[in-house]
């Protein structure tokens, strides 16, 4: 038996990628019980009566505010209190907002950040009451890209605005980047890089009516939206247990410094085998795998077993518009591109290999089928040798599907 506190929030637990993606869609096809959690990885729908079933408390509304790991207690902010034997820390990450840094008008209504189903309600609500409205997206990263075509599906304006050189720069390179963001253009997303969102201007209800950019534009605006990252959620546990990169240190069974307590998903920093390095991973795929193996490790360590170390190949992906891609491994080392990455082909099918000491070690590939997304992630697994980068970018595709 098990309790599981859901740290503040009212609804089941949920998958988040929906959030920014179907949820938003004019028809709105991802809505609870559909996309609980694991739905997405072909799990169970796990209804509130799938919980009492396995014999778990689902405990919701109920924020933990002090975690007393040494005592094995954790205290709610209604003042309750609970005892375990064994915790699983899995608080996530939380959205890093402009307000944290001071920005003059940033808590102005209709200015949204995209963690929650409530944020994703709010944002529903208003994108039908400002119907064909202004919109400005203040990121260029996985939020910025997946709301942006949300937004433009449901006939809003919108412009985004990042800093960086090019959108989702932690992932693409600048030739990866150009597709999408010439497909953006083309669907009549106005992108604005190399520059930030200073302030906002307000109106007499305290609605946000424009964004100040630092080079001194200023955009009209109905509907912000906010995706300039997250931070794990660790604060609970600080000088408890063991951190490291910014995230709570676990072995392969994503055991923490303590015996009882595991660490999962996004505040996790774990061994990456693959790579022979300790990292964290803010994904949903991670954040499935790495839980599925801490409880089978606990289960293995009750019946005096073993199971085997996690072995993580880092996957990532995003669905926007008719575009659909996955990435698989690490993006180190020399890229190539290799396939159509005209912003107007009619297949859309292209990718890249990167290439580290002679090996492939990351693949990206925008379109593909499933049968090819199971080649670019054998391929990142395998790391097989390349004689060159020239040959490589030729082969293209067929080289994934030959190994």
């Amino acid at each position: 038996n098990a309790n599981m506190l859901n740290d503040g929030l009212v609804v089941e637990p949920n998958e988040r990628p929906a959030l920014s993606e179907a949820y938003l869609s004019p028809e709105g096809t991802a809505r609870l019980p559909g996309f609980h959690v694991c739905v997405g990885s072909g799990g169970e729908r796990l209804l509130p009566e799938w919980y009492t079933e396995k014999g778990i408390s689902l405990i919701l509304s109920t924020e933990i505010v002090k975690a007393d790991l040494p005592t094995k207690t954790l205290i709610s902010a209604a003042g309750d209190t609970f005892t375990y034997q064994i915790l699983i820390i899995a608080t996530g990450s939380a959205v890093i907002q402009l307000t944290d840094f001071g920005v003059k008008g940033a808590d102005a209504k209709n200015i949204f950040y995209l963690r929650e189903i409530d944020d994703a309600d709010k944002l529903v609500e208003v994108i039908k009451a400002k119907s064909n409205g202004k919109a400005v997206i203040v990121g260029g990263g996985y939020i910025g890209l997946e709301l942006s075509a949300a937004l433009r599906v449901n006939n809003i304006d919108v412009k985004m605005v990042y800093p960086e050189p090019w959108c989702m720069p932690r992932l693409f390179t600048a030739g990866i980047a150009a597709f999408y963001e010439s497909y953006y253009t083309n669907k009549g997303v106005d992108i604005i890089k190399g520059t930030v969102a200073v302030g906002f201007g307000t109106n007499e209800n305290g609605e946000v009516t424009n964004v100040n950019l630092k080079d001194g534009r200023v955009l009209e605006a109905d509907i912000v939206v906010v995706g300039v990252g997250g931070r794990p959620l660790t604060t609970l546990f600080k000088g408890q247990v063991e951190e490291e990169k910014g995230g709570i240190k676990t072995d392969a069974f994503f055991k923490t410094s303590l015996p009882d307590v595991y660490a999962v998903g996004d505040v996790a920093t774990f061994p990456l085998k693959l790579f022979n390095e300790v990292r964290r991973v803010e994904h949903v795929d991670h954040a499935r795998k790495s839980a599925e193996q801490a409880v089978k490790a606990i289960f293995a360590s009750e019946k005096g077993t073993s199971i085997e170390e996690y072995d993580y190949l880092p996957y990532f992906y995003s669905r926007a518009f008719d575009l659909s891609w996955q990435f698989y491994g690490d993006n180190v080392g020399d890229s190539v591109l290799f396939g159509d990455s005209s912003p107007t082909s009619a297949t859309h099918k292209f990718g890249s290999y990167w290439i580290k000491d002679g090996k492939v070690v990351g693949v990206f590939l925008e379109s593909g089928t499933p049968e090819e997304n199971k080649a670019i992630a054998k391929v990142a697994r395998v790391q097989p040798p390349v004689d060159s980068l020239e040959s490589l970018a030729a082969e293209g595709l067929a080289f994934a599907s030959k190994i």
